[in-house]
């Protein structure tokens, strides 16, 4: 059985990401496309995104480089969104590590498979500075932890954004009295 990541269970060992470089880079994101579909929806948006930010944490590519690839696949009008998105999220990383890392205990984050770990930090990002309701957020992150990750990703990343979010808002509430 090919090694999984967090739920391999085997220590010091890479997780495999074949399945979810394969999911990235099918046709339909290929540069040689003739006529690539410009991005309707928000769930689109953040395929992009975690794209692009799969692409500069585990392929070492440089932000600027990674957005660009992707910038012809986005309406003008929707650019703005995916841009804060992935800029945000790489900006803020190491605050949203420090905060994943304080509800998920017993899973470093260097630790959890790149996949996981993107949406994780996307959907962190998004639940603190941007205005989109933390229901969506949630929701939006389990279905593509479903779809890009693992069996067990959708669940994982539930919990973790749920715990995150219950965290924020008693910050929230405390700062308010």
């Amino acid at each position: 059985m090919p090694d999984r990541g967090r739920h391999s269970g085997r220590a010091g060992e890479p997780p495999d990401h074949r399945r979810v470089v394969a999911c990235f880079y099918a046709a339909r994101w290929s540069a040689n496309a003739v006529s690539r579909p410009k991005v309707r929806s928000r769930r689109q948006m953040r395929e992009l995104a975690l794209r692009v930010l799969f692409e500069i944490d585990v392929g070492k590519q440089p932000l600027a480089a990674a957005l660009a690839r992707v910038q012809p696949d986005v309406p003008e009008s929707d650019w703005p969104f995916v841009r804060a998105l992935t800029e945000g999220t790489w900006t803020h990383r190491v605050e949203i590590d420090r905060a994943l890392s304080d509800v998920a205990k017993d899973w470093p984050v260097d630790r959890l498979a790149s996949t996981d770990r993107t949406i994780l930090r996307m959907a962190a990002y998004e639940l603190d500075h941007l205005d989109t309701p933390a229901r969506v957020v949630i929701n939006e992150a389990i279905e593509l932890a479903k779809r890009y990750g693992t069996d067990d990703s959708g669940k994982f990343v539930n919990g973790v954004l749920g715990a995150l979010y219950r965290r924020r808002d008693k910050r929230h509430d405390n700062a308010r009295t």
